[in-house]
């Protein structure tokens, strides 16, 4: 069924900073690019991509928002939304209680769900993309996440990875340095990587590998276009080097406040607790002088707070910062396989931390960097090149969806129900690499694909399925087990109005379905079976026909990658 192209690029490095010559060529590419944009509104089919690229996906009432101004007032104006942060699911007490079993022992229903799972989080997150306003610090958050992975699947305690998402939420328009400091004291991080109470004569490497590998720069030397430097791997580090990240970001405990009846804090050591970030515990810290990427040192004596910053430092001055971070949040909102001068344009931004007014001028500005994403010639305009765009993964598909059918949703059935079918239960990817990989490739392509790493024939027709459930099955009442529950629904009576001309349903289907892309033989197709149903064989035949307009739109191919 999908057999949808796509598109790649390359890359990794501990060189050089573009040089000046490129340095201003990417900045007159810039200023161009925005001069261009501060033009009129945006098309519908403008409206309807920007949709796609910074929401959960497109409805009527949005695609008419964003066609009275530009992208620009639109992006400006989400930066100062109210954020909707995580606030389902049970208190820090299962690590305060000193009984012997808190569900049994307090009689609490579905206590695992509430106070172990991250099941309350999914209820909050699904609420919020479907109907949340801040959409864009939504998106952001989630592909921040993605990038700084932890799981359910090793970690539980609810309000640990309620605190851990609601970071992101935080500083999804702050600095990328202030994210990697977060996720480097949290103790939900430090318990996944197994960096907490680390062994300061024999440090686990887990936490420091991944924060090279997946967090921060990468494994190859990279250009700050996104390429390889001198077209091949060049290795940003090797295990020498992190072993000595591994030793540097020793000594570090537990936030105070934690209890148990197996636990008590001694030798400055504290017991499990994930409100707050992990304190450092002098005794644990290895105080021997520390060899960091580029010429960043941790001088002997170093305390751990004075520690961490140098390895924050040396990370955020690696050129391959700004290209490894920034190619992959390309890949997250707008295409998997950004050009090479667009990948340099957005290294430029966080670089520099500002897009044209945009941006605090400090390196790593996400405000700036996501701008430069979003309103880049490649993410704009109404003609994107063949390669552009990338397969809608489930939790957009599954939100666009309802978000497009005037649906509502307390996520209850999207995660042990189609989540699981998909292969994207929310907040429970199957490993630090997520629920794919960055550089996925597409078959019998040159193309990357990230989310084609979840896509196979099982979970192809699962896609038509959820439709499906949520046209023709009537989706899922409220649970009774979910506060503040609400059905999984669509309403199609809004279309009702056109059905009486299939044409004009139809054409009005595919604007928010498909942005009005569509070619004249595959609407005509859609026309014709919509007009099947006619009063002579149903005595529902507008609903009918709704029905079939929204199925065939939003189970087809082209629904499926975001363009």
């Amino acid at each position: 069924m999908l057999g949808l192209a796509l598109a790649g690029c390359g890359g990794g490095n501990e060189g050089s900073e573009p040089s000046a010559s490129a340095d201003e060529a990417v900045a007159m590419a810039e200023d161009a690019q925005a001069a261009r944009l501060k033009g009129g509104s945006l098309s519908v089919l403008g409206a309807y991509r920007l949709a796609d690229q910074a929401t959960f996906g497109a409805s009527e009432k949005l695609l008419t928002e964003l066609g009275k101004g530009t992208a620009e007032q639109w992006i400006n104006s989400q930066f100062v939304v109210a954020a909707s942060r995580y606030a389902s699911g049970g208190t820090n007490a299962i690590h305060t209680y000193t009984g012997s079993d808190f569900c049994a022992d307090n009689g609490t229903a579905n206590c695992w769900n509430f106070y172990y799972s991250s099941q309350p989080l999914a209820w909050d997150f699904y609420r919020n993309a479907v109907s949340g306003n801040d959409q864009l610090r939504q998106r952001v958050a989630l592909a921040l996440s993605q990038i700084n992975v932890v799981s359910q699947l090793e970690v539980e305690g609810t309000y640990g990875l309620r605190n851990w998402h609601n970071n992101f939420i935080t500083n999804a328009f702050g600095n990328y340095r202030t994210v990697l400091k977060k996720v480097a004291l949290s103790p939900v991080m430090g318990d996944y990587l197994n960096n907490v109470n680390n062994n300061k004569t024999a440090p686990n490497e887990n936490f420091a590998r991944e924060l090279l590998q997946l967090f921060a720069i990468g494994t190859c030397e990279l250009e700050q276009d996104g390429s390889l430097k001198g077209g091949k791997c060049q290795a940003t580090y090797d295990n020498a080097r992190v072993r000595e990240y591994a030793f540097a970001l020793t000594g570090w405990t537990y936030p105070p406040g934690g209890k148990s009846a197996w636990c008590a804090p001694r030798n400055g050591i504290n017991c499990r607790f994930y409100d707050g970030d992990m304190v450092a515990r002098p005794a644990a810290h290895d105080s021997a002088t520390r060899k960091l990427l580029g010429t960043v040192s941790v001088p002997a004596g170093s305390t751990a707070e004075a520690a961490l910053e140098s390895v924050l430092d040396s990370l955020m001055a690696h050129p391959n910062m700004a290209p490894f971070i920034g190619r992959q949040l390309i890949q997250h909102l707008v295409t998997s396989n950004p050009s090479a001068g667009y990948v340099a344009r957005v290294s430029y931004a966080f670089n520099t931390g500002r897009y044209g007014r945009i941006g605090t001028g400090v390196k790593g500005d996400l405000r700036a960097t996501v701008t430069a994403i979003l309103l880049d010639q490649e993410a704009r305009g109404d003609s994107p090149p063949a390669q552009a765009g990338r397969l809608r993964e489930p939790v957009q598909f599954f939100a666009g969806v309802l978000r497009a059918l005037n649906g509502t949703t307390d996520g209850e059935p999207l995660t042990w129900w189609w989540g699981e079918a998909l292969g994207q239960h929310v907040f429970r990817p199957p490993s630090v690499f997520n629920y794919y990989r960055p550089d996925y490739p597409v078959a019998g392509t040159q193309l990357q694909g990230p989310q084609f790493g979840i896509l196979n024939a099982n979970t192809g027709l699962a896609r038509i399925n959820y439709v499906n459930y949520l046209v023709n099955w009537g989706g899922s009442a409220a649970s009774t087990n979910v506060p503040n529950a609400l059905p999984t629904q669509v309403n199609l009576d809004p279309f009702l109005l056109d059905a009486s001309d299939p044409a004009k349903l139809v054409d009005r289907m595919v604007r928010v379905g498909l942005g009005g892309r569509i070619t004249p033989a595959a609407r005509q197709t859609i026309i014709n079976a919509v007009a099947a149903w006619t009063a002579s064989n149903s005595s529902s035949y507008l609903k009918e026909r709704v029905k079939t307009a929204a199925y065939l739109v939003f189970a087809s191919p082209q629904y499926q990658i975001a363009r």
